[in-house]
């Protein structure tokens, strides 16, 4: 069946803005600008630029409450005809998504701090590994039994995990992910979905039985993950620690977040990295959710891939990394163990397929609320 003009836009608005929200996280990354103790310096500071996601995820709440009376105006107060991003159950108790938001947040800041280290394009491609954690996890607290495609597929996603690590450690060029901090990145980045596997566990056993709006869940647990690290902020202002990867800070504490601010306000690139994320996080979560709902869970995932290749590319295109053999090998690896995994090839041809679909959000990123959906067992 051919696509509508509005799925195509839809389509096209989940890779461009899916797409934006890492390259500009790592815009701001790569950006250089004055912070509060008067020294240039590159942006580091992962613990504010997950609040910065979070208030993009936050942003998903007002537009629900803005779709909500909209609609309902509208439509004369009939709830059936509300579009399926803001349909849903509005008697619940919104603490039921304080943990996933916790979950959240932890990995956010991880996959962050390690987002500094290595490339945009492992950073997409590592997160690869939530697949294996998810259906380990399944099997574990949710009592399922993968099928045999589930389990080749997660061979495979480990194989091409392990040649996208190792091209990191083999590539020696100066600025690209190679350098020796890279392998780190790495691993923070693939021990951050372990978590991101808790989340959607944690979301699937106790959130999806409440059938809330998809684009109000992802609300609540913006809401929740930028009050809780905001306030986190504070402690970590007084941690000091040192090291390597906290030597950006004035006095080598965990987060500075006015010396943040103060590179914010004094650089254009790290200010257009910044809102470049928070913008794109929420078209992200709404067109995700939209594909989810539009199209199918299956069509999600293989955008989701279109998402990482344009990464890729581009990342090469502005000198970010070199091109690596290996780099390819292990994305193509990646693909198509994901690609099985979510029994996308049947999914192609048939919209009743039996699939452990898994989607990142994070960037959470997102997920997108009602995961009974698009976890099936």
């Amino acid at each position: 069946m051919a696509w509508t003009k509005y799925q195509i836009f839809l389509a096209g608005l989940m890779i461009i803005t899916g797409s934006i929200n890492t390259l500009a996280t790592k815009w701001a990354d790569d950006s250089e600008s004055k912070g509060r103790d008067g020294k240039v310096k590159k942006f580091n500071h992962p613990f504010l630029q997950a609040v910065s996601m979070f208030f993009g995820e936050f942003l998903c709440f007002l537009a629900y409450k803005l779709m909500f009376h909209y609609y309902m105006r509208r439509n004369e107060n009939d709830e059936e005809k509300l579009p399926y991003s803001i349909k849903g159950n509005r008697k619940f108790n919104p603490f039921i998504f304080m943990i996933p938001a916790l979950c959240d947040m932890t990995a956010t800041s991880v996959m962050y701090i390690g987002l500094n280290m290595t490339s945009s394009s492992s950073f997409q491609m590592l997160r690869g590994a939530l697949i294996i954690f998810t259906g380990l996890f399944s099997i574990i607290f949710l009592k399922r039994r993968l099928r045999l495609y589930h389990w080749v597929g997660m061979f495979l996603v480990t194989g091409g995990l392990v040649i996208v690590g190792l091209s990191d450690m083999l590539a020696k060029k100066t600025g690209e992910s190679g350098e020796s901090n890279s392998i780190i990145g790495d691993v923070l980045i693939m021990l951050a979905q372990i978590v991101v596997a808790t989340q959607m566990i944690v979301e699937e056993k106790y959130v999806s039985g409440s059938n809330v709006s998809p684009l109000q869940a992802v609300g609540w647990e913006g809401i929740f993950g930028f009050i809780t690290l905001s306030l986190l902020l504070v402690p970590m202002y007084f941690i000091k620690v040192g090291g390597k990867m906290f030597e950006t800070n004035p006095n080598g504490q965990i987060e500075d977040a006015i010396d943040g601010f103060y590179q914010i306000f004094n650089s254009w690139e790290v200010a257009s990295g910044i809102s470049g994320t928070i913008m794109s996080i929420a078209f992200f979560n709404f067109a995700g959710i939209s594909v989810t709902k539009q199209l199918s869970a299956t069509t999600r995932t293989v955008l989701d891939s279109v998402r990482t290749i344009i990464i890729w590319v581009f990342s090469l295109a502005i000198g970010e990394e070199y091109f690596s053999l290996y780099k390819l090998g292990g994305f193509f690896v990646l693909l198509i163990g994901m690609a099985i995994y979510n029994n996308v090839f049947n999914g192609l041809c048939s919209n009743n397929t039996e699939t452990l679909i898994i989607t990142d959000d994070a960037e959470g990123e997102e997920a997108d609320g009602a995961h009974s959906q698009d976890i099936i067992s």
